[in-house]
């Protein structure tokens, strides 16, 4: 091991889920886990979406639930029947409360393959989609284009945000 890796230390990502999984379960709420899916992620493909799925991690779902350091793996019912889940951790790209969405959300994976029953390639999207931590300020956001000459009815401005802590918000 090199001195600039032990300078580092272990990835701090394990931990905060396994602190925010603990918030989650010691306040009442249901910790969902937003996981990026590739070739790695033992999930049920058939709720795969964009490739991600979210997944309840709490007690009352789940059954042998081990937040370890490399991996998240545990057993669920997806359909009434009991599949086996093995998420690598640095796949996890955020944690929140179903209830109130506040959480954290985390980078996704640098080097990622695509799911093994979508190795076809894809169209490749302009931009990320998924989750994204919500913040005080609104984000500036484009126009849309207007098509075939029908004038755009103008979309009703967004609600300004409250004034607080910034929470999870899921973005399709």
């Amino acid at each position: 091991m090199s001195e600039a890796s032990t300078d580092q230390g272990s990835s701090t990502r394990p931990y905060l889920i396994r602190a925010l999984h603990d918030w989650c379960t010691d306040n009442g709420f249901t910790p969902y886990l937003a996981v990026y899916v590739d070739r790695s992620v033992q999930v049920p493909l058939e709720y795969v979406k964009n490739n991600e799925i979210v997944l309840n991690i709490g007690f009352e779902a789940t059954s042998g639930l081990k937040l370890g350091n490399e991996f998240i793996e545990f057993k669920a019912r997806f359909g009434g029947r009991a599949r086996e889940i093995v998420v690598p951790v640095d796949h996890v790209v955020a944690i929140y409360a179903r209830e109130n969405g506040q959480g954290m959300a985390f980078p996704a994976p640098t080097v990622a393959e695509p799911p093994a029953e979508t190795a076809a390639p894809a169209a490749p999207s302009p931009a990320p989609q998924g989750l994204r931590l919500a913040t005080a300020e609104p984000e500036a956001a484009a126009p849309a284009p207007v098509e075939d000459d029908e004038a755009a009815t103008p979309e009703p401005p967004p609600e300004p945000p409250t004034p607080g802590r910034p929470s999870l918000k899921r973005i399709k």
